[in-house]
């Protein structure tokens, strides 16, 4: 595979907690991920469903997350875009992105959850197209130029404009990333079709990088983010029992049309939904068999839908970047060893 240029870390917050302790744990995390070298964090936006994601204000939360942290950028992945006010959104990105030093990342996306959008007096039969319009008034704000009613925004924030990326599970999507020069976000499982129920991931995301790229405009150099659940420890068995764990947990959680059956052996469980799990020379491999990886700029490791314990998610991400991601060719601009001593959370999880 190609080297990966960016490695990081994505939580959509789901720790089996209070959603005040989910927050903390969650930045416990993105503060190790810094230590350890990671390029950036990733956090998902969910609305009223606590089982899909604890989080609905995810610029509030990077807010704070900026306050600890030093260097790591700072993604959504993604903002829902057709359930906000789009000039509200573009003040909130530019303070954020100042208060941070320039560290945001602005990932959007049209919604995955109908029942949602009723919440907000909206139908999401039309997502599609208040998302284009949602795009559009977003990038005027932030180039500076004259909104309805001749305002402008302040600060705006130009520089933005370059770090917009586009998450989409269809062709169409993909393309329409690459014509605007944005990046595109690709998720670490997809639903497969009636037609190809047992299609593997990368058939079914090359097809989208293929448009994507195609789709940039001269010159513009593409950005591809390949999210993916990767769990590591140190002991297979381990690894397992919790991928097991978490996995059954998630179909219950969130069942789904043509999820395998809660009592399917595991490792169907592990391939139907797209996990990478064991110790790092298993993930080693399997990340390598990744077809869509070969083309992707920026790994994205996330523990969903396995969901272990804290601590085993802080030994994975050590583990990630201590072993999995440099044997993958990511190079970290700073190291376990440059930590600082008296950090605790970088000793060794029992």
């Amino acid at each position: 595979m190609s080297r990966i240029q960016r490695l990081g870390f994505f939580t959509r917050l789901l720790d089996n907690a209070t959603a005040s302790e989910r927050y903390r744990l969650a930045t416990e995390q993105i503060v190790h991920a810094e230590a350890l070298g990671f390029d950036a964090a990733w956090v998902a936006q969910h609305h009223f469903h606590e089982a899909e994601g604890g989080l609905p204000s995810p610029l509030v939360f990077l807010a704070q997350v900026a306050a600890k942290t030093q260097r790591i950028r700072l993604g959504t992945g993604i903002v829902t875009l057709p359930l906000e006010n789009p000039v509200r959104v573009a003040e909130d990105a530019v303070v954020l992105d100042l208060l941070s030093n320039g560290r945001l990342e602005f990932g959007v996306g049209t919604g995955g959850t109908p029942s949602s959008f009723a919440a907000f007096g909206l139908d999401s039969a039309q997502r599609a197209e208040v998302f284009a319009a949602h795009l559009a008034l977003l990038r005027h704000a932030w180039a500076g130029r004259p909104l309805p009613g001749g305002d402008r925004l302040y600060p705006s924030s130009p520089q933005l404009l370059d770090r917009v990326w586009q998450a989409s599970f269809s062709v169409a999507g993909a393309e329409r990333a690459g014509r605007a020069g944005d990046g595109l976000m690709l998720s670490r499982t997809q639903p497969r079709t009636a037609e190809a129920p047992h299609a593997t991931l990368a058939e079914i995301q090359l097809p989208l990088v293929d448009a994507y790229l195609s789709a940039l405009p001269a010159g513009r150099a593409g950005r591809i983010v390949g999210s993916r659940s990767v769990f590591v420890a140190d002991d297979r068995a381990l690894a397992r029992r919790l991928a097991e764990e978490g996995l059954r947990r998630s179909l219950v959680r969130q069942p789904a049309a043509g999820a395998p059956a809660h009592d399917a052996p595991l490792d169907v469980l592990i391939a139907r939904q797209d996990v990478h799990v064991g110790t790092p020379t298993d993930v080693i491999a399997s990340l390598r068999a990744d077809r869509t990886l070969q083309h992707v700029t920026d790994l994205v490791c996330q523990v969903h839908s396995v969901d272990p314990p804290h601590r085993h998610i802080l030994r994975s991400i050590e583990l990630i970047a201590t072993e999995v991601a440099p044997a993958l060719g990511w190079a970290p601009e700073r190291t376990l060893s440059e930590a600082p001593s008296n950090d605790s959370s970088l000793q060794t999880i029992a």
